[in-house]
């Protein structure tokens, strides 16, 4: 799979986790030069906490376009660390 914004791949990898039509990315597969952490927490009753990146790829930002869970609620550890996107970031396979 692979996560593709601003004609840039910002993450690629054979092994992500599919969870409510979401490919969640191992950490090790973001290319993390195109991340920076945002302030943005949001809340998911079973998966727990999430923390936001913006994405910036040649000049341009994606506010909040990527989403993980640092700690997640046990029924979640699958995707602890893991990164999944939105905000017109394509998922391709």
């Amino acid at each position: 799979m692979k996560a593709i914004w601003n004609d840039q791949i910002i993450a690629e990898s054979d092994n992500t986790v599919r969870i409510e039509n979401n490919d969640y990315f191992p950490p090790d597969s973001v290319i993390k030069k195109y991340f920076v952490e945002s302030f943005t927490h949001t809340t998911c009753p079973w998966k727990g906490v999430a923390s936001y990146y913006s994405v910036n790829v040649d000049g341009k930002e994606n506010l909040d376009a990527a989403w993980f869970y640092p700690n997640p609620k046990p029924a979640a550890q699958e995707i602890k660390h893991h990164v999944a996107f939105w905000k017109g970031v394509k998922i391709t396979s």
